[in-house]
């Protein structure tokens, strides 16, 4: 594409009067432009008219810049020169119409793909990523058949690669709001609401004049159970503090630290220096990492160390450590001395909204997970936010499909608040402290109504059914398969097979899976790496599943997000042609 087809856009009609709340919008732009990003069918066009028209700005589709340079449509000129080409071209015509002032620009779903046109677009304007679920992109696209990425015989197929390929790229953008089949007077409202939002963080929108897009983070969660009622407490250098709240907690007791070899590196020595610091004495015993290290042979190691370092009733056991090491450390506590206190210091984020939350403990067994336990509070659970920063990405993602449950289960906001929120969670901004304590405060509540597990309790295993047999069947390899990812795999499941027995609408499934993907999650059991297992294999994996009540299958389904239910004596065979399905489905 040269130079000379770059044409200068025609001079825009001077806009109507802006009120006041979109004129303290643009002023804190200070003449950048907005960028809207995403996928095709995302709705860039129809949305950035009507935002373009709430502001009072020019819009401009940079698509149709190309198309009346070349005076050929996007499609011909793919056919005729090539995607290279045409890409080249859409670099270069975006950094003019960056240049050029404010205004309001729609950008081809490749646009923000490109390193250097994300580079422009991240120095010199602000970005929207209009996110769009699966089954929204393909009903828009089918109603414009000239989509020159969907001219082949597998669309969908495109489509759902694409959405893998790009959706973590445009999370990068600065901000993120879910277009989907609503109002498009209600979608400008989020994104102004976003924009405000952003802009006063940065310090360039007036604070008064400023609408949250984030609701206030609750820092301090309790768990109501009477007698034994503990605090969650969540928030950035508790481990620098543990042990003057341990010392708050039982003055004059001792405390045994139960950590593993790759978190004892990186915070070891501060909790010891905290409780040093607070007269506790302690000992210690650091673990292999891994799900291995939840079996017989570590808990009697456990054990047998805390005894030679003479740990009373009266002391406490501490897991600093992800879930591995909470589970071992909390049904140790469990036993020795008949019952002990403990401590939970949980350092990933699936252990910090789930795992160390409830009381639930136990070690696994050759005939399955989880299966050897007891229920046994902790006294105090210390969720450090500053121990998520050196979780590797894989880590925090599988912990993520954790905080996606809650949503699932009973919270429908909350999944919504995620669907948009979700890059700054990831990015760890404050918007990770609200998912930690909306996910602890959900945990909370079930856990007060049903501590033991006789009736709601059991919705927290949505997904888990299917998660648990996944990590049996490949023998608890964390280089194939960690908890979390088996978690989000079972949930994508009990969706599909939700909607397969007519319970919930297909498009639920789909929003589902659709979010988990972008995440960069696996969904399809096909997906995990050497998997060869059959259906037959997996449904005897379930029957160890500690729901089974005289042989019978439970598991918990849905009717729409957030309407998860229990579902007993489901049929094996409805189970058995069901995974059939989905593993010659592939991926």
């Amino acid at each position: 594409m040269s130079d000379q087809a770059i044409v200068q856009s025609p001079e825009a009609p001077s806009p109507p009067p802006r009120d006041s709340r979109a004129q303290a919008i643009v002023d804190a732009l200070a003449g950048r432009p907005i960028v809207l990003v995403g996928m095709m069918g995302s709705g860039k066009t129809a949305i950035g008219k009507r935002l373009a028209q709430r502001l009072a700005l020019p819009f401009i589709d940079s698509d149709h810049e190309i198309e009346n340079a070349h005076r050929l449509t996007v499609s011909e000129i793919f056919s005729t020169h090539g995607e290279a080409y045409f890409r080249d071209g859409e670099r270069r015509v975006l950094a003019r119409l960056i240049g050029e002032g404010q205004r309001i620009i729609a950008t081809g779903g490749g646009a923000f793909i490109n390193p250097q046109t994300r580079g422009l677009i991240h120095q010199h304007a602000v970005s929207i990523w209009l996110q769009a679920d699966f089954e929204v992109l393909m009903r828009r696209v089918r109603k414009r058949p000239t989509r020159p990425l969907l001219q082949n015989p597998d669309p969908e197929g495109v489509m759902r690669r694409l959405i893998d390929e790009r959706y973590h790229i445009y999370a990068e953008a600065d901000l993120t709001t879910q277009s989907r089949d609503a109002p498009h007077e209600t979608l400008i409202a989020e994104i102004l609401e976003a924009l405000e939002s952003h802009l006063a963080k940065q310090g360039e929108f007036p604070p008064d004049m400023s609408a949250p897009a984030l609701p206030p983070a609750t820092t301090h969660v309790c768990v109501k159970l009477g007698a034994r009622a503990y605090d969650i407490l969540i928030g950035p250098d508790l481990v620098g503090h543990a042990g003057e709240k341990l010392a708050q907690l039982a003055p004059g007791a001792g405390a045994f630290i139960v950590t593993d070899a790759n978190v004892g590196g990186l915070w070891l020595a501060k909790l010891q220096a905290s409780l040093d610091a607070a007269g506790v004495r302690h000992g210690h015993l650091v673990l292999p990492p891994g799900e291995a290290t939840k079996d017989y042979a570590h808990f009697q190691e456990l054990c047998e160390a805390a005894l030679e370092a003479r740990m009373e009733r009266g002391d406490y056991l501490v897991a600093l450590g992800g879930g591995v090491i909470g589970d071992l450390t909390g049904f140790a506590a469990s036993c020795l001395r008949r019952g002990m206190g403990f401590v939970q210091i949980p350092t990933s984020l699936l252990s910090q909204v789930d795992s160390s939350v409830g009381g639930k403990t136990g070690i696994n067994s050759g005939h399955g997970k989880n299966l050897i336990g007891a229920f046994h509070q902790p006294s105090l659970v210390l969720a450090d936010t500053n121990t998520l920063a050196t979780l590797p990405p894989r880590e925090f993602a599988a912990g993520y499909a954790e905080v996606v449950k809650y949503g699932l289960i009973d919270r429908p906001d909350f999944f919504d608040w995620l669907e948009t929120h979700w890059p700054a969670v990831f990015r760890r901004g404050p918007e990770l402290d609200h998912a930690i304590a909306v996910s602890c405060e959900s945990k909370a509540a079930v856990v007060a109504r049903d501590e033991t597990e006789q009736g709601d309790r059991a919705l927290l295993n949505l997904g888990h059914t299917f998660g648990h047999a996944l990590e049996k069947l490949v023998g608890y390899d964390s280089a194939r398969l960690v908890h979390g990812e088996g978690v989000a795999i079972g949930m994508a499941c009990a969706f599909r097979f939700s909607a397969t027995q007519g319970l919930c609408r297909p498009e639920a499934a789909e929003r589902v899976e659709t979010h988990l993907r972008a995440v960069g999650l696996m969904t399809r059991i096909r997906q995990i790496p050497g998997w060869s297992a059959g259906a037959d294999e997996i449904v005897a994996a379930m029957a160890q599943d500690k729901k089974v009540r005289r042989g019978a299958l439970t598991f918990i389904l849905a009717r729409a997000i957030g309407q998860s239910f229990i579902a007993r004596n489901v049929e094996p065979e409805a189970v058995r042609a069901f995974l059939d399905d989905e593993l010659r489905a592939g991926v």
